[in-house]
Formats: C-alpha cells, sequence, structure tokens
C-alpha cells in the first residue's frame, strides 16, 4: 500500500492557523497593536475602514526592521520575543507564538512600511495570500506601518460569516480599549472611516480610564491597591451605585496584558456582595502584576486565558482588597446601631479648628434709665368693643322639643324591597382568564384551553407597537417636569447620535446630544423615568452584540431591544384586567403565534387531549 500522508505547503498551513488567530478584524488589530507595544512605540494610530473589512492599519515610531527581518516576520515560527522553550516561562511580551503575521498575509492583502533609526532608507514590502509580490526600499519615517487590505479575500465562507459592521466596529473597539488602558505611557489614537474615535494622549491609569470611558467616570472611581509577595495590586473599581446591567466595563490586566478570568471575577463579585442590585455588574479595573515565572501564558493562540500557580490566594487578596477600599472610603455600610449619623463630621469640616462665636455688647444700654420707649397703648375713637357672641348652650336650644316630636312619629313595621329582575335570572360573571405560577395565563375557549407565555406575548404586543411607532405614525411622547441627564461612553454617544431619529418616532425626545451625556425631557408612554436609563442601556449592548442575530433592518432591532427590556417578566402578578387586556392584544397582533425571537407564545389543549391525560 502506497504512503498516504504528506506535507502541507506553506500557503496552507497558514491558512489553517489563521483559522485560529485571526478569528475577525478585531483579531488582526490586537495583533498589530502589540507588535507596536512589543516595539516600544510611544505614538500608535489605527486607521480603520469598512469596520476592518476593508482596511486596517497599524502605524508606530517604534524600533523598525531591517530589510531581513522584514522578510523573515512573515514566516511561520518566526519571532524575536523568545530563543528558547524556558523562555516561555519568563515572557514580558504581548507575542512570542510567531504565528501572527504569516497567518494574516495567508488570508489578506498586506502592505509593510518599515525603517529602523540608524538607517536610510526603509523597506516597502506588498504580499497577496502568502505570495511575495514587491520588496523594495523606500524613504520612510522610522517605525513600522501595516495596511491589511480586503481581510478574507480568499475565504469567502469567512467573509460571509462576519456581523454587521455596528458588531464588528465594537469589536475592535473593545480590543483597541484593552491594550490602551492597560499602557497609558502610550499615545493612542483611532480613527474610523475618516472620522477621529479615540485620541488618547499620554496620561496616569486613572486618566486613561476617564478619557475612554467619559468624564462622569472619574467621580465613580475607587482606588485599589495592595502589595504582597505573590501579587501587587493595584487599579480602580466602581462604585455599587454606578453599576449596570451589562459587563463592558470590567477588566482585569496581568502583567499589562489583558486576561478574562471568571475565578478571578468571582472574587470581585464576592467583595460586593449586599451591595449590588440583583443581575447588575460592577465596573473594574483591575492591574495584577506577578512573577513572570508563576503564570502561563501559553494556552490559547489569543492570549487572553492565563493559569496562575496559586488561584486561591489571588482570589482571597483581591476580594480582601477590593472590600477595604470599599470600606475605607464610605461606600459599604457600616452597621452600628449605638451612633447618630446627625452626630458625623461632614468631610470638608473635619480638619477645620472651631470657631470661638462673636459676642457684640451694647455701651450705652442702661436698663434704669427714664428714657425707655412707652409700651402703653391708647385707643383711638374709632375703636369698638366686639358685642358679646352667644355662649355655647344657645347651639342645644329648643332640641329636646324636637326630640319630643321625632319620637311620636309612626313607621311601617316591615321594609319593602323589590327588584326589577329575580336573582335567579341574574347571570354571574365568569373569570375568564387564570394566572399559574405568574408566568402563564390559561383561558379557556370553545375546544378547550389556551396557555399563554405572558413574558413572550407582551413581547410580541411591545414589538408590532414599536414597529408601527417607527414606520407609520409617531408614538405619542409624556414630557418630564425635570429632564433626565444620562452619561454614556463616547463611542455610546456616537451609536445614539445614529439612533436618533428612530427613537424620537418612538417617543424619546433629546434635548442636547453632547460628547458624553444626552439630555432627555420625553419619554414614550410605556417607558417610566426610572426605566430609561436601563431601557437605553440595553438596547446599546444589544445592539453593540448583534442580538438579534435573525433583525432585517436597524428598526426591527431597536423594537426587539425595547420589547424585550419592557416585558413583563416571568414572577410578576398580573390582575384579572391585565390578564384579559394581554390576551385580548396578542391575538389582536399579525403573528400572535411567535414572540419576535421566534418562540412560541402560547399552546393549545383541547378537550380530547385532557381526556386521553385521564385514560387508563
Amino acid at each position: 500500500m502506497s504512503s498516504i500522508i504528506q506535507l502541507l505547503p506553506d500557503h496552507v498551513a497558514n491558512q489553517i492557523a489563521a483559522g485560529e488567530v485571526v478569528q475577525r478584524p478585531a483579531s488582526v488589530v490586537k495583533e498589530l497593536l502589540e507588535n507596536a507595544v512589543d516595539a516600544k512605540a510611544t505614538d500608535i494610530k489605527l486607521i480603520i475602514k469598512d469596520a476592518g473589512k476593508s482596511l486596517v492599519q497599524v502605524i508606530d515610531n517604534g524600533l523598525g526592521m531591517s530589510v531581513t527581518d522584514s522578510r523573515l516576520c512573515f514566516e511561520r515560527h518566526a519571532t524575536s520575543k523568545i530563543r528558547h522553550a524556558e523562555d516561555l516561562f519568563s515572557i514580558h511580551t504581548k507575542g512570542f507564538r510567531g504565528e501572527a503575521l504569516a497567518s494574516i498575509a495567508a488570508i489578506a492583502h498586506v502592505e509593510m512600511k518599515t525603517k529602523q533609526d540608524q538607517e536610510e532608507l526603509g523597506t516597502h514590502i506588498i504580499i497577496e495570500g502568502s505570495k511575495f509580490v514587491s520588496q523594495e526600499p523606500a524613504v520612510l519615517p522610522k517605525g513600522t506601518s501595516f495596511s491589511i487590505k480586503n481581510l478574507f479575500f480568499n475565504i469567502p465562507a469567512r467573509r460571509n460569516f462576519l456581523k454587521s459592521e455596528t458588531v464588528e466596529q465594537r469589536h475592535i473597539v473593545d480590543e483597541f480599549q484593552r491594550v490602551a488602558l492597560a499602557h497609558p505611557n502610550i499615545h493612542f489614537t483611532m480613527y474610523h472611516n475618516g472620522s477621529e474615535m479615540f485620541n488618547l494622549p499620554i496620561s496616569n491609569f486613572r486618566q486613561r480610564i476617564v478619557t475612554i470611558f467619559s468624564g462622569k467616570t472619574n467621580e465613580k472611581l475607587v482606588p485599589v491597591k495592595e502589595e504582597t509577595e505573590i501579587v501587587n495590586l493595584h487599579g480602580f473599581i466602581g462604585k455599587p451605585e454606578f453599576s449596570k446591567k451589562n459587563r463592558g466595563e470590567q477588566f482585569f490586566f496581568v502583567n499589562n496584558r489583558f486576561i478574562k478570568s471568571g475565578y478571578l471575577h468571582h472574587a470581585v463579585m464576592a467583595a460586593y456582595e449586599g451591595l449590588l442590585k440583583d443581575g447588575a455588574q460592577p465596573s473594574y479595573f483591575l492591574y495584577l502584576d506577578v512573577p513572570p515565572h508563576t503564570i502561563d501564558i501559553n494556552i490559547h493562540p489569543t492570549k487572553t486565558e492565563i493559569k496562575f500557580d496559586d488561584e486561591h490566594a489571588l482570589y482571597a487578596i483581591l476580594r480582601s482588597a477590593i472590600k477595604h477600599s470599599l470600606g475605607q472610603f464610605n461606600v459599604a455600610p457600616v452597621l452600628d446601631f449605638d451612633r447618630d449619623p446627625s452626630l458625623d463630621t461632614p468631610y470638608q469640616y473635619q480638619n477645620k479648628k472651631a470657631d470661638y462665636p462673636t459676642i457684640q455688647v451694647d455701651s450705652n444700654f442702661n436698663p434704669f434709665s427714664e428714657d425707655r420707649p412707652n409700651k402703653s397703648f391708647s385707643f383711638s375713637s374709632n375703636y369698638k368693643k366686639p358685642e358679646a357672641q352667644p355662649s355655647w348652650e344657645s347651639l342645644y336650644v329648643g332640641l329636646k322639643q324636637a326630640g319630643q316630636e321625632i319620637a311620636e312619629m309612626t313607621f311601617e313595621n316591615e321594609s319593602v324591597t323589590s327588584s326589577l329582575f329575580d336573582e335567579t335570572d341574574v347571570e354571574q360573571e365568569v373569570k375568564r382568564t387564570y394566572q399559574i405560577h405568574k408566568k402563564y395565563i390559561v383561558s379557556p375557549i370553545k375546544s378547550g384551553m389556551v396557555i399563554i407565555n405572558q413574558k413572550r406575548a407582551h413581547e410580541r404586543v411591545l414589538y408590532e407597537e414599536f414597529l408601527t411607532s417607527m414606520t407609520v405614525n409617531q408614538a405619542s411622547s409624556q414630557q418630564l417636569l425635570f429632564p433626565l441627564e444620562l452619561y454614556f461612553s463616547s463611542n455610546e454617544i456616537k451609536l445614539i447620535t445614529e439612533l436618533q431619529l428612530p427613537l424620537e418616532n418612538l417617543g424619546f425626545i433629546f434635548d442636547e446630544i453632547k460628547d458624553d451625556f444626552i439630555l432627555v425631557s420625553g419619554l414614550p408612554v410605556t417607558i417610566s423615568e426610572s426605566k430609561a436609563s436601563i431601557v437605553l442601556d440595553d438596547l446599546l449592548t444589544d445592539l453593540q452584540n448583534g442580538i438579534p442575530d435573525s433583525s432585517f433592518s436597524q428598526n426591527d432591532t431597536i423594537a426587539k431591544s425595547m420589547a424585550k427590556s419592557l416585558a413583563v417578566r416571568t414572577g410578576t402578578y398580573l390582575t384579572e384586567k391585565e390578564q384579559e387586556n394581554l390576551v385580548h392584544n396578542l391575538f389582536a397582533c399579525r403573528e400572535p403565534n411567535m414572540s419576535p425571537f421566534q418562540k412560541p407564545t402560547f399552546i393549545t389543549m383541547s378537550v380530547e387531549d385532557l381526556d386521553k391525560k385521564f385514560s387508563l
């Protein structure tokens, strides 16, 4: 039998590796930004077009590469970060696998320009699908510029797999923020379709967080700091009252590398126990510095998963440090029943010295002086003495006589009550709906009964109402006595600006939309003032995550998200009138059978089906 195993060509092997390394345009952004950081750049620019599908360009002022290195960097397992296997246990750089550039070059058109500081000329290389098209010297500034065009041009299935531009842009912004938050000593700039999205000058950690997530973030940050032999922990956590329903502002950095850890996240949530509302997520930006030999980064190509030598100790240190910060800055409540809060010294008066009260004395005052003012009063001639009012006994004059007259009156002995209809003929009102476990509504029908899922039914009703408001006629709006001031990040503000017209058709009225907050003076009738920020947060999260995937248009996505946020929850008690109203509205919809997310809203059970359940 002939041999059938053979070595794969390099371009095929690179495409296979690209499936792990490059999942979407955000993966390219991450790899190029980390390479720029490893090159000791102090100024990094990220330029994006069409959410990375047309262009991803990263320009840095780092060390640059020689002619040989510029050609060799696109080979598989070629890297300047490590030399020996032992180096994997003392990694101080972002990259070390030597797969990123080879994988990117296999599935895109790559143009690289690089120059070292001491060289007169740089190198200009063009690659298309792992094939070198040209390499020639060029006059270039110091540093490196990577331009990745037409991503997945030779893998159409992967290109079709990409989500909408809004979703892909959010993933790119996430990767950009993760690198920028870890390195405040580098100036980062990001442009998307020609407009500047971020301009982050060199600063400290707190300023970098505030610059990315709007100025309102500064007042909700609580510093955390702990130094031990195992880990040096520093960073910031958010105050409990500023918690959100999504996890958009939760960051762990280990040795300036962004990681994801459900175990460490549980430690943070344990520290906030009793301070958060149900389902709320706190913000945190935590930096852990650990010895490199105590962690293993080489687990996954994305390098966001890390194994620790002593996870239990890290858990305990992290939880206690956050609890200490929450208590130190008076965020956590103090349970002292003997303490009178009214006697607490205000913060601004704690170090202030007490001022003695000033006493003023009238030296000319003489209590024995005869020139005192005369306090006697004289009545004028026009004054008339009020007439004497009748005494209270006059109110009861003649009452006894009236009582005697009433006693002499006679009444019929039997009371006569009549009715137009006989009581037996009056049909009692029959209850038409029943709520079961605060989740289902049961209503009898001619053939049996219908069982309705109250949450899905309400979602369908609201969904069609919102779609009608945005497409057919504008919904009514309720004016607020005091406008709401809602704070969002700069990326979320841009998204709200794009959605302003459909939101106004729903009933929102925006007085102002600034760089980090919006002023809302009117809300749809179905939304209460307390739910406004929650509904908008959920809407932005759903739009950025591409949920639901089956949406046909932006209006459809907004209607689905709003319906999901405002629908009556499972476990909510409904009165009989509310149950009947929900049932009538559901069957008045165009498609009452399915919720907006293609799940059944009700089932029917006939009498025959019930008979079969009881049959032996």
